[in-house]
């Protein structure tokens, strides 16, 4: 299932002048002339072309029908050019016929986001709707989808109007009626002596249309302080002795008080789900009765501040920060009404039955690392498909594969980066199951599984980004306040993406520990990448002179966390990205030498062997550990990584034609020199790395689109260096032309 994850404040369309309705209010049953002008939104100098993604309000429900797939832009309706600034959308012959409707359903808004070309990192606007028919609805009190927190025995007012003429409200909650009036234009309800939470639906209806409203009540359960019996870590706990109970722990400071809602409650949580305060700890926890043996559950966590600090939210529903599986959307299978990720939990589960449990690494120094993105690696963008493709691997010769992020991040297709959920592998690959397997696999065959982590940041869904933000439009999304414990407020080093962690932090060096651990002893990671190491220092805020100097925080603190992984595991890699000054990656490179130990350290090289694959003169002295001082044989020498421009690319483009007999911009020529290239990186003692396709000549750019066009950085509509690729290596079988299948 896809995930589509809306990332702005949700907008009344007919108040705003940037979008207009022709009839205005459109009418379900007829053609809509949809108008937007682009002036005032962050499409305002984009100049290329402005496509819809837009769905209806079915029966109460947003964001139904939509049409296409975001960022898929073949797949999404394109916006015409007006004049100006003003484009337009013909939505014909009705809204029902458009997008596919039932004509026996209800059609209340045209939902609808306006984005550039392209996926990743394009201007978008926020999310409008727009009201559809004559007969409307306005729920004054609360408002629509709200929370209202109240102590036990509180009151409640609903109060609405409607516009057509007298229609008929019935209000109902937890699926009781409570009230009803059969014809009326303004309606006016008060609920008395709240003990419980409720879940309120208003149900209005004129002639054959209804209009739904929902919204909801939260009694404070007031403090419930009890001890935890046992030392239970943050997250879930089971209980091995019996599993129809799990207990579930999580630290909330200056939190008042925390809902459990589950499947296991109907996500309609009572004061039995209300978590209990330890005293010592200040930690919330629950234990979970009743629980079917290996059945799967789904929770998630309502955390209420009832004073919180400016523009910070009263209500949070998050998972779990320590999810090991995370759902969301109608991966959840949630009631309706429900909204964020949850938390997957499940007692009893088997355990994965490891082939190979005693497996012996490489040498550090014999190294030859395959950096492999799943995605983009075939069209099957799966553990299924690297497992298909274990010849493959083996036949290259490598001795360990380096994943891109497969920790749970933000959105579907992507590197991987904008990590969510550290402990949780995302589905979008497989099952946890299908990577161990994988992961066995290549143990089975002497291959190292080395994962890549991002754990200087984490983005927007984050629980713990989440919990503690500023959050001033109220769309549940936001970032770090001055109240978080995990999170700096603002980035401390000058290449900051998503919320920077503090890892000076206990909170943050723990959770950092709890992650390491999970990946060793459940996954069996023989490594480690750290991404940006330059991310882990406190002193660095917007200074690029000071991110890339020695930094002494960050020396400390990763020396730390590597420590960790080396007691769990003696042999364990390290391997950091972060292209620093030699001085620091020295010290790091030397740290334990005398130990067989010592960090590996990336070493770039790519411009260098790029313009020997071109034909032109080049130093590639610095590949070498001795030229930047290391002890030992621990740079991990590379041409070619995810993150720089392909070399043949570059040598069909811009290689030495000057010679007839010897043009690089012929592709022969240039794969022959890229076999030059080979000869001259993999012998060098130490470490290297292959990024994927490289070994077959892979000559689309970096920056190629999904639909195979390159679209260079420079431009206004952006680049898609993050976009899916396309696959040329097996479509056109690379594996059967003599040129390349001689660099293999």
């Amino acid at each position: 299932m896809k995930k589509f994850t809306i990332l702005f404040l949700l907008l009344s369309l007919a108040s705003f002048a940037q979008v207009t309705t022709v009839p205005f209010p459109a009418l379900a049953t007829g053609p809509v002339t949809l108008n937007f002008n682009k002036a005032g939104t962050p499409l305002a100098t984009y100049t290329g072309t402005i496509y819809a993604h837009i769905g209806v309000t079915v029966n109460g429900e947003p964001w139904q029908n939509v049409k296409g797939t975001w960022g898929v832009d073949s797949s999404q309706p394109a916006m015409t050019l007006v004049s100006g600034t003003t484009y337009k959308l013909e939505i014909t012959p009705d809204l029902y016929t458009y997008f596919g409707v039932p004509t026996s359903s209800t059609i209340t808004q045209i939902c609808v986001v306006f984005r550039a070309a392209g996926t990743s990192g394009q201007p978008q606007s926020v999310n409008y709707f727009s009201n559809v028919g004559a007969f409307q609805v306005t729920l004054s009190a609360p408002a629509a989808n709200s929370t209202t927190i109240l102590n036990a025995n509180g009151n409640l007012t609903v109060t609405a109007s409607n516009t057509g003429g007298p229609a008929s409200y019935s209000l109902s909650s937890n699926g009781v009626t409570l009230n009803t009036n059969a014809s009326t234009s303004n309606y006016s309800f008060t609920h008395t002596g709240i003990t419980a939470n409720q879940n309120y639906t208003l149900v209005v209806t004129q002639g054959t249309n209804v209009i739904t409203r929902n919204f909801y009540v939260m009694v404070n359960p007031g403090t419930l302080t009890e001890a935890m019996p046992t030392a239970w870590e943050d997250g879930i706990n089971y209980i091995a002795a019996d599993p129809t109970q799990a207990v579930l722990v999580l630290d909330a400071p200056n939190k008042d008080f925390v809902y459990v809602a589950g499947s296991f409650n109907g996500y309609q949580p009572s004061t039995q789900h209300a978590m209990k305060k330890d005293p010592a700890t200040g930690k919330f926890w629950l234990r979970l009765t009743n629980l079917t043996a290996n059945a799967v559950n789904t929770y998630q966590y309502w955390v209420v501040d009832q004073t919180p600090i400016a523009n910070s939210p009263v209500l949070v529903k998050t998972a779990d920060p320590f999810s090991t599986l995370v759902l969301n959307g109608a991966d959840a299978n949630y009631p309706s009404g429900q909204e964020r990720e949850v938390t997957v939990l499940q007692t009893a589960q088997p355990a994965y039955n490891w082939q190979v449990t005693n497996f012996t690494k490489p040498a550090k120094e014999d190294l030859v690392i395959y950096e492999v993105l799943v995605r983009d690696f075939d069209a099957g963008m799966s553990y299924q498909s690297l497992i298909d493709k274990i010849d493959y691997f083996k036949n290259l010769k490598v001795n360990a594969i380096e994943l891109m992020p497969v920790m749970e991040y933000e959105g579907d297709e992507s590197w991987g980066y904008n990590t969510s959920f550290h402990m949780a592998a995302d589905k979008f690959y497989g099952t946890q199951n299908k990577l161990k397997e994988f992961i066995d696999l290549c143990h089975q065959n002497g291959i190292a599984i080395i994962m890549d982590v991002a754990l200087n940041h984490a983005f927007g869904s984050n629980p713990m980004n989440r919990m503690w933000m500023t959050d001033p439009d109220g769309d549940g999304w936001g970032s770090p306040s001055t109240e978080n414990p995990y999170f700096n407020t603002m980035g401390m080093h000058s290449y900051n993406v998503g919320s920077d962690f503090n890892h000076q932090q206990p909170r943050t060096k723990n959770y950092v520990r709890r992650v390491l651990k999970h990946w060793i002893e459940e996954f069996n990671i023989d490594g480690f990448r750290w991404d940006l190491t330059k991310g882990f220092t406190q002193n660095c805020p917007n200074s690029d002179a000071c991110t890339n100097g020695y930094q002494q925080d960050r020396v400390d603190v990763l020396k730390e966390y590597v420590d960790y992984t080396w007691n769990l595991d003696p042999t364990h890699y390290a391997i950091f990205e972060h292209l620093g000054q030699d001085n620091e990656e020295r010290e790091w490179a030397n740290y334990r030498i005398n130990e067989g130990k010592g960090i590996m350290m990336w070493g770039i090289m790519n411009s260098q062997y790029n313009e020997l694959s071109m034909g032109y003169a080049s130093n590639i002295n610095r590949v070498g550990h001795s030229s930047r001082g290391f002890t030992g044989k621990r740079l991990v020498g590379y041409a070619e990584s995810h993150d720089e421009e392909r070399l043949m690319y570059k040598n069909l483009q811009f290689g030495n034609s000057l010679s007839a007999s010897h043009n690089v911009k012929n592709l022969n020529t240039a794969l022959l020199r890229m076999s030059a290239i080979t000869a001259m990186l993999i012998p060098v003692p130490g470490p290297k790395m292959i990024w994927h396709f490289g070994e077959l000549g892979m000559d689309d750019s970096i920056y190629t689109c999904n639909n195979g066009v390159v679209n260079l950085p420079g431009g206004t509509d952006g680049d898609c260096k993050l976009d899916t690729k396309p696959q040329p290596q097996w479509a056109e079988n690379w594996m059967g032309v003599i040129q390349r299948k001689k660099l293999y």
